[in-house]
């Protein structure tokens, strides 16, 4: 979650306790440390947020201790980019399972699929710098492993300059990282640590908050009178039409359309389910449905002008089932170039979809023809997610069982229905959010 305050550094530690009782800060006492926060936060000159698998458990990513957790999938979630966080303000301290990088050159390469290793280990991938061409690294710390020293460094320095490190979410128990926090004192910082379970830095803290981490900073977010903006989700796919040659004086031509990932087209495509390819123009043509990738159709036909529409089937969590594209071929003649600003396609992209509230919508971002062959590359840009944030209970409506309560199915109770979630809840549960 991004606060929007200048001079902050977001950084993650792998956290969770299984078997710790949970505490609630009675209704009252939750709102006046909300109110104290927001204070905090508001006066803060170097804000430092350091989060723990608790920012993920809102969204139904387990933390690694708990009775489901898994390791790979705690805290490396990318949730933290997803939000928003600009990279240069993130240190990922034990990795991202989204994330590939150049031992070489140092490249980082942000994947809408799970990197199929861990533990820094080499990819089937290499990087894209033709001065360089390294095999790619996953992100992903094993248990052995030292923490990276760019990532680590830049923690240190920001909490010894912060004036508030807020951690959320976090047991502080994994060392060294849960010793950053601690940094900030020497020069008269403060500590404030939001977390349902007890840690061994409460003392040194100047503030513990016992609450749920999506419903106290959606509280703080009230107090400044700052927005929550929907989340949008926005992924891209290539389509490439590739005419072999003619055959005979009828000019039969053969082509085959492929939908694939823009990392490769070995990569997965995992927020597509399916391809349907029909020819409104052409109801003699059979629909070609497309279940597994590579998603590839091969025709031969008469060499004159169709129209081919593909649906595209949407992966289970995604916000709608499918988008249609229209996609004309002209076989005796280019459809044209088109080299759009990404950042401005995407941008767009988002400003219509929360305008409208409602997702899959898309663009052309890049259409360009390949030197030397009949082959035709197209590269598009779908909302595949929208996530609008509900408003929260007021905490003195909120009922609350007991001040203490054991982690459980009933102890959502707390929690109001239309409580936020966190940035990544469109994509659900990990096997949801890895619509990606």
């Amino acid at each position: 979650m991004s606060l929007g305050y200048a001079q902050k550094l977001s950084f993650k530690e792998d956290v969770g306790t299984l078997g710790m009782s949970e505490i609630f800060d009675p209704p009252n006492v939750l709102q006046q440390k909300i109110e104290e926060l927001a204070s905090l936060i508001e006066e803060s000159k170097h804000l430092v947020v350091f989060t723990g698998a608790g920012i993920s458990t809102s969204c139904g990513i387990p933390d690694f201790r708990g009775p489901k957790g898994v390791w790979t999938l705690q805290n490396v979630d990318s949730i933290h980019l997803r939000s928003g966080i600009p990279r240069e303000k993130l240190a990922e301290l034990h990795g991202n399972s989204f994330m590939e990088i150049c031992p070489s050159c140092g490249a980082e390469y942000l994947r809408d699929f799970e990197v199929e290793t861990i533990g820094m280990k080499e990819t089937p991938r290499r990087c894209s710098d033709i001065k360089c061409g390294a095999k790619l690294r996953d992100t992903v710390l094993d248990w052995e492993d030292a923490l990276p020293p760019k990532e680590m460094n830049a923690a240190s320095k920001h909490c010894r300059m912060a004036d508030v490190v807020l951690c959320l979410g976090t047991s502080l128990q994994i060392t060294p990282a849960c010793n950053l926090p601690l940094k900030s004192l020497r020069g008269g910082g403060k500590i404030v640590i939001v977390n349902l379970q007890p840690t061994p830095k409460d003392k040194k803290a100047w503030l513990v908050v016992h609450g749920m981490v999506d419903q106290v900073m959606a509280g703080v977010m009230e107090r400044l009178n700052c927005q929550i903006s929907p989340y949008v989700r926005i992924d891209l796919f290539h389509v490439i039409f590739n005419q072999t040659h003619c055959i005979g004086e009828r000019k039969y031509t053969k082509w085959s359309l492929r939908v694939i990932s823009v990392h490769g087209e070995k990569a997965p495509l995992s927020f597509i389910k399916s391809v349907e390819i029909s020819f409104p123009d052409r109801p003699e043509l059979k629909v070609a449905v497309l279940q597994k990738q590579p998603f590839v159709l091969k025709r031969e036909m008469l060499l004159r002008p169709l129209d081919i529409l593909l649906k595209i089937n949407l992966s289970d969590g995604c916000g709608c089932q499918f988008v249609n594209i229209d996609f004309p071929v002209n076989f005796e003649e280019s459809s044209g170039c088109v080299n759009l600003d990404k950042d401005k396609v995407i941008q767009k992209l988002k400003d219509v979809t929360v305008q409208d509230q409602c997702c899959g919508k898309f663009s052309v971002i890049e259409r360009k023809n390949v030197p030397g062959q009949k082959k035709e590359l197209s590269t598009y840009a779908v909302v595949t997610n929208i996530v609008k944030y509900g408003a929260i209970a007021p905490i003195a409506k909120l009922s609350v069982v007991n001040t203490v309560a054991k982690r459980s199915k009933e102890k959502v109770d707390i929690r109001s229905d239309d409580c936020l979630m966190a940035s990544c809840e469109g994509e659900g549960t990990m096997k949801k959010l890895r619509v990606q």
